[in-house]
């Protein structure tokens, strides 16, 4: 979009119109856009989801006034959250306008007529005249954005098509959506197309593998820049809220994950590590094969191992597209880049396919072991031009017995769409109580939906008797925020459907929690080709091959038949190691495979040999293995995180990610993490070698246990760390253990019998933290100003058993959280939050037992150290271009961080002096020694400047010093709470300006707390990023309005925000022009302004109110953040950079934020 008009009215989270829409301002306002050539509207107010009188008006005006293309958000995804919602708004009024001229075109080309795109009613349209066949049209992946709802807006939009004249065929146009159905031309839009493709794809995956008789797939469509991939166990899996691109839709679309890795995904040995991919060849250049001096890519490591055959590939490439893959280039590169690391060149182009093939792998993980799905008893349907040469390696990753080749794998996406139902999808939402009160509501919305998505469906020629309807109900636990969708029953049955999806997803229900019906969602579908494949009769024998040829796989070289796809018969079968050569693709049948041609034509490989359970893998570092370790550590991390998020009861967690999960070796070392919190993960650590030092000999299988102490391995209060064991044994899942317990209360017993004891050995460690929206303290928020002693700051755990032997201490922490001068205000939501963080913490001992399972105990823990010994080379050669430097930060509360950077040429470390730091005061912004480190191991890890995990091994060349005392590393009882959020930030501008790296960020959180007994709410506000330079010397400007450094939250949508609390959000805008100048410029920072409508105690912890954020270089310095209190007589009054105050209903809080400095002067 290019430009944003505001309109001057405001429905509040309850139906309050607090301003009503004004029709001379809005046409006003559209004149104007008209006047300047826009022809091209998106309309998005708050709440509209519920309340769209204002919506209604505006684009009733909008379309009087002669847009063409008007998108309006309650129609175009009617649900809950204005960030998603208007996102997705935005993109249909975007794309509509330009699939419109696409459907014209097509439709001329075949003499068709269609009304203006989803928008004509049915008795405008005019029938077909001409046309023998129904097209079902899709796409490749389209542009950057997501969208996918199969509803129309206002559900008023159908596709009838009237009787052709006596003589004509009937003939319909229709087009395939990103939500896996058919809609007629007349009703395809923008936000219907972005997926419409790989959507086919599910589709067609889906029903190829129900012909074969599978009905549990894994779809794995594998290109040449990605990877596609989707489960299905009996219903097509839709998500109703995505981000793709950068942006956050809100509408249904097929649940696809996509990750970077495909047959021109780009080779590169770097930092010791083999790496394919994120960036690609693309179609040109191309991989170093097509003659175009590309870069080694994956086609070419398939090349060089003998699993593609340029002989069999036509002579299509060069720059003349004349001439055969080029084998020897990729041999010469192979071999140089070979040399460089010390092993074959077939060795090495055997590390890069392993790789490509993980980070298949850990993609399909995402969208089924992650959600609780079982795959080892699943059916890989593969297809796409890559996928047919890595199905094997792709299945043998997961455990999967079983890969399903269709003759039309290398065009299921298009054959998918002639397989595809036509469906019609209308999602309502509610946010209603499920209970039995409730029922008629639910059956009231569900009836009128049905006659919705009835009526387009029969529009479209489908009549009720061939119409299924499907009519589901969207639920989540009251105060989570996430959904699942079960089919619409009584309430006793959804209740029970859910909880029993829940447990299988997450691990856990929470007893007696009250349910929400977010949305009611219902889906007619019918009328769809009726394809069938008939099967014939099959000669089961085994083939042998005239053509023979070598190729290199797991480690040594493979004599292998060759045979054409056309001489195979059904019933035909072929034992690996061989190779099939059909026209679009080869596929390699590894060794222990064997590929047999079912009787509808189709290629089955299944395992003839069992996998090794394990792998035979030695204990000595390996570049492609130790890249395949690093993945798999960070993704155990991320299915950490993904479970905690929606699990979780607190806003900070569910909402803002206010939250970090990570993997731990037996002795508390950090190994890795996923991309979450920079000052909780080089932190954690700490609270690990904590619970180790304190339990030692009293660790027992089923324990788990929490802390927040600062002087013992915390950080700050609010951040709370559930730390958990793995052990062997089976009975590390506390929660699952807990719930296995025997009703006398007799202890779970291992698999031999034996109870469980302190003697079995502890592998691992994995932990999670979490920010509490309270835990208690002088102030709602945990987070006052006023505080000088810790206890002030709300409830300290220390070392707190909270799982023991699977049984959970719920009482007993419900005591520690309330028997405190200043108590937790709300234990049950810590309770909540808890258990959330015990589940994630479960599926990284899952993961990580599966882990030991496969490669064996001994590998796993050598490559922990190896990932470590990685990590500290990297940071190594960052120090060999260091030299000696140093940088005295000053701060608004007088105090003064000094540090100084010597470095060791010859030993090739650094040591990081923090001697002259101010001492510790009687304020909050005391920083604990964990805080300090976590920033240094930060800024060095930042200085690699390429993706290598954040572990231990990244501060073993460095020698931290920091004097005892001082406001770095305080003594107990200092209140410490903002020196988590601003000292940290404190220390990251010292050190990043000691390097000459980057100008001042705005060196603040802006910790913004409000609430009073029954709400409590804490937010950090973003601001502009500082400019800076790159190591090679090159310049960057700084974004504007983001998280900078040592936090990376998110901002909660300003709907959930005001239906969760008594707040309006007035203004949430950012300054242009804010960041600091110069050849390279900060970026602008933020207002934000929040109106309370109940009394409210409120509370900033800022930084850089009096103090301007530093420019380099000449750079020139950012701008002072500000905080004021709006009062009901309008007058402002200005606080403290760290202040509290009373706030009564009707003021409000206004947040100006610093801005990041500017780099070198213009």
């Amino acid at each position: 979009y290019s430009r944003v008009i505001e309109i001057d009215e405001r429905v509040l989270a309850d139906g309050t119109v607090e301003a009503r829409a004004e029709e001379d301002e809005i046409r006003a306002a559209l004149k104007a856009l008209k006047d300047d050539g826009y022809d091209a509207l998106a309309i998005a107010f708050m709440h509209a989801w519920k309340y769209p009188e204002h919506e209604k008006l505006a684009g009733s005006l909008a379309r009087e006034a002669g847009f063409a293309q008007v998108s309006v958000s309650h129609e175009v995804s009617p649900l809950v959250k204005l960030v998603g919602r208007g996102d997705t708004t935005v993109v249909d009024a975007y794309l509509s306008p330009i699939l419109r001229r696409y459907v014209e075109q097509v439709a001329g080309e075949l003499n068709l007529h269609v009304g203006k795109t989803g928008a004509l009613p049915a008795s405008e349209e005019r029938a077909a005249q001409e046309g023998a066949n129904q097209l079902s049209e899709g796409g490749e992946k389209t542009p950057p954005s997501v969208a996918a709802q199969a509803s129309a807006p206002g559900g008023s939009a159908s596709a009838r098509t009237d009787a052709a004249p006596e003589g004509a065929a009937k003939s319909k146009l229709m087009f395939m959506m990103s939500s896996g159905g058919l809609t007629a031309a007349e009703l395809f839009q923008g936000k219907d197309a972005i997926l419409s493709g790989p959507a086919g794809g599910v589709v067609g995956a889906v029903e190829t593998a129900r012909l074969a008789g599978f009905d549990h797939v894994i779809g794995f469509d594998m290109g040449g820049t990605s990877t596609d991939v989707s489960h299905y166990d009996g219903e097509l899996e839709r998500a109703f809220e995505t981000e793709v691109a950068g942006v956050r839709m809100r509408a249904p679309m097929m649940m696809i994950h996509t990750v970077a890795a495909g047959g021109g995904s780009i080779l590169t040995y770097k930092d010791g590590r083999f790496q394919a991919g994120p960036d690609s060849a693309g179609a040109n250049p191309g991989p170093a094969c097509y003659r175009r001096d590309g870069p080694l890519a994956v086609t070419d490591a398939n090349v060089m191992v003998g699993k593609l055959r340029p002989e069999y590939f036509p002579a299509i490439f060069g720059h003349g597209q004349d001439e055969k893959l080029d084998a020897e280039i990729v041999r010469e590169k192979f071999a140089a880049l070979a040399a460089e690391i010390g092993i074959g060149a077939e060795e090495a182009a055997d590390g890069f396919l392993k790789i490509a093939v993980e980070n298949m792998a850990n993609a399909i993980k995402k969208i089924s072991v992650q959600r609780g799905h079982d795959v080892t008893g699943y059916a890989l349907n593969c297809f796409g031009g890559a996928g047919g040469q890595h199905a094997c390696a792709v299945a043998d990753a997961l455990g999967m017995q079983t890969v399903l080749i269709h003759p039309f794998s290398g065009i299921l996406s298009a054959y998918g769409m002639g397989l595809a139902q036509i469906r019609a999808n209308r999602t309502r939402a509610l946010v209603l109580p499920l209970e039995t009160e409730t029922e008629p509501e639910l059956r009231r919305v569900e009836s009128e939906l049905r006659q919705e998505t009835g009526s387009e469906l029969a529009d479209q020629g489908v009549s009720d008797s061939d119409a299924t309807i499907f009519a589901r109900a969207h639920i989540r636990y009251d105060g989570t925020d996430t959904p699942l969708p079960v089919t619409l029953a009584s309430s006793q049955e959804m209740a029970r459907d859910f909880e029993a999806l829940h447990r299988k997803q997450f691990g856990f229900t929470f007893e007696g929690k009250r349910l929400i019906v977010e949305a009611i969602e219902v889906e007619a579908v019918g009328g769809g080709s009726s394809v069938t494949e008939q099967p014939v009769e099959t000669d089961e024998r085994d083939i042998e091959a005239g053509d023979t040829a070598a190729f290199f796989s797991d480690g040594k070289w493979h004599d292998a038949a060759i045979h054409r796809r056309e001489t195979l018969m059904p019933g035909n079968r072929v034992m690996g190691p061989a190779l099939i050569i059909e026209p679009h693709q080869t596929i390699v049948v590894e060794p222990e495979w064997r590929a047999e041609v079912n009787a509808l034509g189709h290629i089955v490989l299944k395992r003839a040999i069992a996998k090794a359970r394990v792998a035979a893998i030695g204990t000595k570092a390996d570049p492609v293995m130790l890249e395949v370790f690093n993945n798999l550590f960070m993704s155990i991390a991320e299915q950490m995180g993904v479970t905690l998020q929606n699990t979780a009861y607190s806003v900070n967690i569910k909402e803002r990610l206010d939250f970090s999960c990570a993997v731990f070796s037996a002795d508390g070392s950090l190994v890795a993490n996923a991309p979450h919190m920079p000052v909780h993960l080089g932190s954690m650590d700490r609270s690990v070698e904590t619970v180790i030092r304190l339990n030692e000999g009293d660790i027992h299988p089923g324990d788990v246990f929490v802390l927040n102490a600062p002087y013992n391995g915390g950080t700050h209060l609010p951040d709370i760390t559930v730390v958990t064991p793995v052990f062997a044994e089976s009975l590390g899942n506390s929660l699952a253990s807990q719930e296995r317990t025997a009703p006398n209360g007799a202890r779970p017993r291992s698999e031999g019998g034996e109870a469980a004891d302190s003697v079995s050995k502890i592998l691992f460690w994995v932990a999670s933290r979490g920010h509490h929206a309270d835990i208690g303290g002088m102030a709602p928020g945990s987070a006052t100003p006023r505080a000088t002693h810790v206890d002030e700051e709300g409830v300290l755990i220390d070392n707190f058993r909270l799982v023991e032997r699977g049984r959970i201490r719920e009482k007993e922490m419900i005591e520690v959280l309330t028997n405190h001068p200043w108590p937790a205000r709300n234990p049950a939501q810590n309770m909540a939050d808890m258990r959330a963080q015990i589940a994630a913490n479960e599926k990284g001992v899952a993961e990580l037992r599966k882990m030991v399972a496969h490669f064996g105990l001994d590998v796993v823990n050598a490559y922990m150290g190896h990932v470590q010994d990685n990590a500290e080379e990297s940071v190594r050669r960052v120090i060999d271009a260091l030299s000696d430097c140093e940088y005295a930060y000053r701060t608004d509360t007088g105090q003064t961080i000094r540090v100084k950077i010597t470095v060791d040429k010859e030993k090739r470390e650094a040591m990081v002096d923090f001697t002259g730091t101010s001492e510790a005061q009687k304020n909050n912004f005391n920083a604990p020694e964990p805080v300090a480190r976590a920033a240094v191991l930060y800024v060095f890890r930042l200085m690699v400047e390429s993706p290598i995990p954040m572990n231990a091994g990244c501060l073993k060349p460095i020698n931290l010093v920091i004097p005892d005392g001082s406001m770095l590393k305080p003594r107990y009882p200092s209140a410490v709470v903002a020196g988590n959020t601003e000292t940290s930030q404190h220390v990251t501008n010292c050190l990043l300006m000691a390097l000459g790296s980057m100008a001042n960020a705005q060196g603040t959180m802006n910790n913004l707390t409000y609430g009073n007994a029954r709400y409590q709410n804490y937010e950090t506000i973003c601001s502009g990023a500082p400019a800076g330079r790159m190591n090679s010397g090159r310049g960057f400007d700084g974004a504007d309005a983001v998280h900078t450094h040592m936090t990376n939250t998110r901002m909660t949508d300003p709907e959930i925000l005001e239906m969760r609390f008594p707040i309006v959000v007035e203004e949430f805008s950012i300054r242009a022009g804010s960041g600091g100048e110069g050849k390279f410029s900060g970026g602008d920072g933020t207002r934000r302004v929040l109106r309370f409508l109940e009394d409210m105690e409120c509370a900033i912890l800022g930084s850089h109110r009096k103090r301007p954020p530093a420019g380099l270089e000449g750079g020139g310095n950012g701008e002072v953040g500000r905080t004021e209190i709006r009062r009901l007589d309008g007058t402002l009054e200005e606080l403290d950079h760290a202040d509290q105050t009373s706030a009564r209903a009707g003021e409000a809080v206004i947040v100006t934020t610093p801005t990041g400095g500017g780099y070198l002067a213009h």
